[in-house]
């Protein structure tokens, strides 16, 4: 999978930079910015401002709270040397994620409280494109940039929106900024960076939809994978969240998770649930490992740490699994994650973990 990220930044500032140039001489602190109450000239001192920041986090690893940092213009800037300020800025954020290892994390409130490297990104990103415009709107600006960088902005912060007609539209629309045909105006909007789930060994990655497509055209999903895998069954769990995506009924929390060791950052298998829990609190799990890595109790551990995340939220009761009768190995996965067994078919087995015994 190609990498995303540093030039994705690059691209999009240098998007921002040709649009704005040619109005440099116009007065931007007068005119208000699209729909937000800032004024042009402050909205792009914010652009600065946000890619400041993202650098800043990913660079030193926050892992509690925001960097206690912020960005000073020197003395007062006219309009090109904000688009200075903007420029360098985006230099800073891309060359941070260029050097960034791919399982760094640092704080980002939204929704789990860390983002990765991509996250930053595409935080960065979006800042960029999405101001671009209120600042094109208020001065009356054609803008509309790639749709290649607005897709990747929308699977890797918007996995919950239903895909739109075109990437931009829908991330106008995600944002509240636009209208979209049949569908509700946007009121409210968050960021939602994928979920980490830490186990002894491993590390359970939160698979993006941009991913888990690559995976299942056959690619590596942006992960390093051990030299056996990736294995079918997450190829076939990733092809069923790009279907749950397009649908829009994709909840990224109960989707499919990369079993990521910590020894050497490789990817060994993956588990996720077949869908968000139904009305009773029952979700169903399902996992596989790459054959070098089985026999060594990865899946009982990364079984155990996702059951035990999905039986301390409140939407969830009981984590349900079914596994064939002739798979001896992946039962004795199951029992030793606790789960007991609760029906036979005569094919496949069914087991259970409720709330209250993970």
């Amino acid at each position: 999978m190609r990498t995303w990220g540093g030039d994705q930044v690059d691209e999009a500032v240098a998007g921002c930079l040709a649009a704005l140039r040619p109005v440099v001489d116009r007065d931007w602190a007068a005119v208000k910015a699209g729909r937000l109450e800032w004024s042009c000239h402050t909205t792009a001192f914010h652009i600065a401002e946000d890619l400041f920041a993202y650098a800043g986090q990913l660079a030193g690893r926050a892992q509690e709270d925001y960097v206690p940092v912020e960005l000073i213009l020197d003395g007062d800037p006219d309009n090109s040397g904000l688009l200075q300020v903007i420029e360098t800025m985006g230099v800073l954020l891309a060359t941070t994620v260029r050097a960034t290892p791919p399982g760094v994390r640092a704080f980002h409130p939204y929704p789990f409280r860390s983002a990765d490297r991509e996250g930053f990104a595409a935080m960065g990103i979006a800042e960029v494109l999405l101001h671009t415009h209120d600042i094109a709107e208020g001065l009356g600006l054609a803008y509309e940039p790639p749709a290649e960088l607005c897709e990747g902005v929308l699977t890797r912060l918007f996995p919950h929106v239903k895909p739109g007609p075109a990437p931009w539209p829908t991330l106008l629309w995600a944002t509240g900024r636009g209208d979209l045909p049949d569908r509700a105006p946007v009121t409210e909007w968050r960021w939602r960076n994928n979920l980490v789930i830490d186990a002894e060994r491993l590390t359970l990655t939160g698979v993006r939809p941009a991913a888990a497509r690559d995976l299942s055209l056959g690619g590596d999903g942006g992960f390093a994978w051990a030299e056996d895998g990736p294995y079918e069954g997450t190829r076939d769990a990733a092809g069923m969240l790009v279907q749950a995506y397009e649908a829009g009924v994709h909840r990224p929390e109960f989707g499919v998770f990369a079993l990521v060791r910590h020894e050497d950052g490789r990817a060994i298998g993956g588990m996720g649930f077949h869908s968000a829990p139904d009305e009773e609190g029952r979700v169903e799990i399902g996992y596989d490992l790459v054959p070098s890595a089985r026999g060594q109790g990865y899946a009982t551990e990364a079984l155990r740490a996702l059951s035990r995340w999905a039986l301390q939220r409140d939407d969830v009761r009981v984590v349900f699994a079914t596994v064939e009768r002739e798979n001896k190995a992946s039962r004795s996965v199951v029992t030793r994650a606790g789960f007991t067994q609760v029906s036979d078919d005569g094919t496949h087995l069914a087991y259970v973990l409720r709330r209250g015994s993970a």
